[in-house]
């Protein structure tokens, strides 16, 4: 991995690129990277998350300054202005299950061609989809998710990009951190190589290509 700085990584996030972005409600999610986009005015943006937060903080912030074209979440609950624009027809707003959405990056990380859940048979969420029937129950094929980048937050790393979350803020970032062509890792600190004990570890180094540090801590490698 490299260590490269705010206005470096937004260059890899191109107008109309599709982005994974890690965080629940905005917990784990890189603000530091977000604040960035949203200076930079990079929009059309396909964006892949839990959720769009709220209308001041995370990926609320890119909705609000409509940066995105359209987001692919589980709910919209906590942010009226992602509701205003849907239903204005100013955000494409796809609706997925949390659980179904967790298995769709998943599965685009692991290069499956999908997944199947009951979860959805019979309700809206089954309308366009193909339907399996399996020892007798129906099943819908979902199909996995990808993205150009991912954008994620960590609460460390090592010099070899080894990355260790802050309880809860795991949520969707190690998922993420599989399913894109570029991972780009929003951490606080960097520590010398050896000091995170190998249980620790969420994401290993292999998968991150670049970091910036949004803290104060960077220790010699």
């Amino acid at each position: 991995m490299k260590v490269i700085s705010f206005d470096e990584a937004v260059e890899y996030i191109k107008p109309g690129s599709t982005v994974m972005i890690g965080g629940f409600l905005g917990v784990g999610t890189p603000e530091g990277i977000i604040d960035k986009i949203v200076d930079r005015k990079i929009g059309e943006l396909t964006v892949i998350a839990n959720d769009t937060a709220f209308e001041d903080r995370g990926i609320g912030k890119l909705v609000k300054n409509k940066l995105c074209k359209k987001v692919i979440v589980s709910h919209i609950g906590t942010n009226p202005e992602t509701q205003r624009q849907m239903i204005a027809g100013e955000l494409e707003v796809e609706l997925v299950p949390q659980g179904t959405l967790a298995e769709r990056v998943r599965a685009g990380g692991a290069g499956l061609g999908g997944i199947l859940t009951p979860t959805g048979v019979g309700t809206i969420v089954e309308n366009g989809k193909q339907v399996i029937e399996i020892e007798g129950k129906k099943y819908l094929l979902e199909l996995p998710l990808k993205a150009d980048v991912a954008l994620i937050k960590a609460k460390k790393c090592d010099y070899y990009g080894n990355l260790v979350y802050n309880l809860t803020a795991t949520n969707f970032n190690p998922l993420m951190a599989l399913a894109a062509e570029i991972v780009i890792v929003e951490v606080e600190e960097i520590v010398p190589v050896g000091s995170i004990p190998p249980d620790e570890v969420k994401t290993p180094g292999v998968l991150v290509d670049y970091v910036v540090v949004s803290g104060v801590k960077r220790y010699a490698s």
